[in-house]
């Protein structure tokens, strides 16, 4: 740890906010290239329908339009269809049924949205126009929403591929010790459980500007990507796009991305083609209308869960069924979600000796869904947590001392469900967050509420997550279609100064910042010298972006690699201009030393000597550039204790969250400013789908949420002053000692909160999103049952 004002575990104002905040941030949509032209898609208003026809002769007589283009033209130039990258099998052995999925459709249409044509004009407007101008004859079929309903018998059949829309039938842990543990249980507590369908609602829609030379018969894309060179990989190896290295990927300021931008989408594609197509540059920026339609969704899991306890209340087995709702074509990494990315944690922070789950996932005539903050992390822990909180209430145990009687506590620790925990404090986080929201005073706080008329409730979430996405040979052998690895090349130049070239991308976590005070912390330089460069193929030679947490144990390890070389070099020319053993070197405070003599030379003269090479060891080379891969050895487990404490109106069902308390581990922390800002989006992400968010279709597939008005976004009144906490233990599996706090507080909060409102309602029949209206119903419901017994 330095001792440094910028260092690790400094409290640093992040260096990108000063252009976001006086608007001089670069956005896609805020790049321009001469000649320019703009893209407007036309979509298919049905949610499942036979394409008879297309004429857009009136579009094309148009002013201002320069093409329209369809489905037809696109296959002529074997453009090819959209994939989902990481391969899952059923428990058969079959391999997951991938229907096909054009950038333009031009038979079956199977979501509201669906691009069929797009049209290029000279201005935005007219290509709009132009495309309200193309005819789109239609023959409508039957659709299917619900992926319950998707999988029953005589429903409308989406892909030939997936006969009864059965993608995969898959499983994991023992069965036959999961039923024995159930056969000899001595209480078992039993739900089903809903979690919602949500829309990302990144702050920036997605866009992308394509540019296609044909001087040098090469693409440039700019676009909203958390991981443009996975995205040239994928346009390039899988769409034959562009040969790799004939096309250049930037993506430079992304307003947020939560996960929904990790995928190529087909208007990228269509918009790289058409540039080619037309000779010019094509550009296309989503409205909100088209981001709620096309952008994937997330979540939309239906459960039965089963909690298996011996007479201690100590659990013995865990038993749970899911189907997963994956929309109408497999997104780009959509098949790991409700498998490796959800069941691989259904253990929870909890020693549990047996556990078998089954998944299937099905298609359904709405939005792809794919990963969204946390990504089946989230599903994970809300079904574990309600059903943890459930089974404390039947067997009349404080939840709080039945979670501890169950925590894991020592590590390494091998789960049922492939996972092996490397190190955790638990018992820790409980404890700061019961002391913090003073448990032992619920009971009175909860009697004065009541002598108010209002209904007081407190709920928990003990969280776990697993962060990385690593390591390469073992997602390999999962069905992963890429390695999980991440690159860094640190760049010291002749004056000093430094450009740390990372495959991780930022789109709001602070890279520029938290990166920039690792190399200030080890090299003693300020902040003001570092640099660090993302998003762009042509500049850092390849990087696998950034999503699941990863960037700091993975991609900060990798950059820990290479400054272990630049530091190793730098030390050597170091010992040789001041005639010294290179083990007596030493680097303190920006200045090489050494040690038992008052012999020193400032970082900046080492650099320097460097590249004028007058005066080098035998044998090195000139220069001062390392670069480095790092490929984790086991996933990250960040953990923590939620605790929610909510007062309901019961005459309106409306919920007040009165207090809450996150106690985090994190493991190191580089910057507290930034892992805190983390945690509050988090947890307001959480918030939102508790309470109020939810995409909700009607039963022929149009979506009733479609906008900011009836799709309801946490606002600032909606939640709570958070109270944040950590504590620490370091992870032994990176050089840092990093967990990941990315996804955390979207994990976390929903079981909380839940959990909370049905403490204080009495009830435990509700679903999210609990709104006024849903909890008012809880509340007369359970009045009723009352009465009834």
């Amino acid at each position: 740890m330095t001792s440094s004002a910028e260092g690790i575990g400094a409290r640093v104002t992040r260096r990108e906010d000063k252009r976001f905040v006086t608007g001089k941030g670069r956005y896609t949509d805020d790049m321009t290239v001469p000649g320019m032209a703009h893209a407007a898609f036309v979509r298919s208003p049905h949610a499942h329908a036979k394409v008879t026809s297309l004429d857009a002769s009136a579009a094309r007589a148009m002013p201002g339009v320069e093409a329209v283009l369809t489905s037809e033209e696109l296959v002529a130039d074997g453009v090819g269809n959209l994939i989902c990258g990481w391969m899952i099998h059923s428990k058969d052995g079959s391999p997951m049924k991938m229907g096909a999925w054009r950038a333009l459709e031009g038979d079956t249409v199977r979501h509201v949205g669906q691009a069929v044509a797009v049209v290029v004009a000279d201005t935005p407007a007219r290509a709009r126009d132009a495309a309200d101008a193309v005819v789109v004859e239609y023959e409508p079929l039957d659709a299917v929403v619900d992926a319950l309903d998707a999988l029953k018998p005589g429903a409308p059949q989406l892909h030939p591929e997936a006969e009864g829309n059965l993608i995969y039938d898959w499983e994991i842990g023992d069965q036959a010790t999961t039923d024995a543990a159930f056969a000899s249980a001595a209480h078992v507590t039993r739900m089903e459980i809903r979690n919602n369908r949500l829309v990302p609602n990144a702050m920036e829609p997605r866009a992308a500007l394509a540019s296609y030379d044909e001087a040098e018969e090469h693409y440039t894309l700019w676009t909203t990507s958390q991981n443009p060179h996975v995205a040239r990989l994928v346009l390039s190896a899988f769409y034959n796009i562009a040969p790799e290295h004939k096309l250049r990927v930037i993506a430079p300021d992304v307003g947020g991305g939560f996960g929904s931008k990790i995928f190529i989408y087909p208007e990228e594609m269509v918009c790289l083609w058409a540039s080619k197509k037309t000779g010019l540059p094509v550009k296309w920026a989503a409205d909100r209308t088209e981001a709620f339609l096309t952008d994937a969704h997330g979540r939309d899991h239906h459960s039965e869960a089963e909690l298996a306890l011996d007479a201690d209340n100590r659990i013995t087995g865990f038993r749970v069924k899911t189907v997963a709702n994956l929309g109408a074509y497999m997104s780009l990494f959509s098949s790991s979600v409700p498998t490796y990315l959800y069941a691989t944690l259904l253990s929870g922070q909890y020693a549990i000796p047996a556990i078998h789950a089954n998944v299937k996932a099905v298609y359904t005539n709405t939005t792809p869904v794919d990963a969204y903050r946390g990504a089946g992390r989230p599903e994970a822990t809300y079904l574990v947590e309600r059903v943890m909180e459930t089974a404390a209430r039947e067997v009349g145990m404080d939840p709080a001392e039945f979670r501890r009687k169950n925590f894991v506590r020592s590590f390494p620790h091998q789960t049922p469900v492939i996972m092996c925990y490397d190190a955790g404090d638990y018992d820790a986080s409980l404890d700061a967050a019961l002391q913090a929201i003073d448990y032992a005073g619920f009971a009175a706080r909860k009697a004065e509420a009541a002598s108010r008329g209002k209904l007081r409730g407190i709920g928990f979430s003990c969280y776990i997550e697993a962060c990385g996405i690593a390591p390469s040979q073992a997602v390999g052998s999962l069905g992963a279609g890429v390695g999980l690895w991440e690159s860094a090349e640190v760049r010291v130049n002749p004056v000093g100064t430094i450009e740390v070239l990372t495959g991780s991308h930022s789109h709001g976590q602070g890279h520029e910042t938290t990166f920039a005070q690792l190399v200030s912390d080890r090299f003693g330089v300020g902040l003001d010298t570092v640099s660090i460069v993302h998003g762009d193929t042509d500049k850092v030679q390849f990087g696998m972006g950034t999503y699941g947490s990863r960037s700091g144990a993975v991609g900060m390890s990798a950059i820990v690699k290479a400054l272990d070389k630049v530091e190793a070099k730098a030390k050597k020319l170091a010992a040789h201009l001041m005639e010294a053993a290179e083990g007596d070197i030493t680097l303190e405070g920006g200045t090489f030393k050494v040690a038992g003599t008052d012999k020193e030379l400032p970082f900046f003269q080492v650099a320097l000597a460097a590249y004028t090479a007058h005066n080098m060891p035998e044998g090195m080379e000139p220069g001062l550039k390392e670069g480095a891969f790092y490929d984790p050895t086991n996933f990250t487990f960040p953990a923590g204790t939620y605790i929610c404490e909510v007062e309901i109106d019961p005459d309106t069902g409306k919920t007040e969250i009165v207090d809450f308390v996150a106690a985090d581990d994190f493991g190191t922390i580089i910057n507290p400013m930034i892992v805190e800002g983390q945690v509050h989006g988090g947890l307001t992400q959480g918030i939102g789908q508790a309470l109020l968010e939810n995409a909700a279709y009607d039963e022929d597939g149009q979506l009733l949420s479609g906008s900011y008005m009836d799709y309801c976004m946490p606002r600032a009144d909606d939640v709570p002053s958070y109270r944040l906490m950590t504590t620490v233990t370091t992870c032994p599996g990176n050089p840092l000692g990093m967990k990941g706090c990315g996804e955390a507080g979207a994990i976390g909060s929903p079981p909380a909160v839940i959990n909370a409102i049905t403490d204080a309602i009495g009830s435990n029949d509700l679903v999210m999103p609990a709104t006024p209206a849903a909890v008012w119903q809880a509340i007369r419901q359970g009045r009723t049952a009352e009465a009834a017994e």
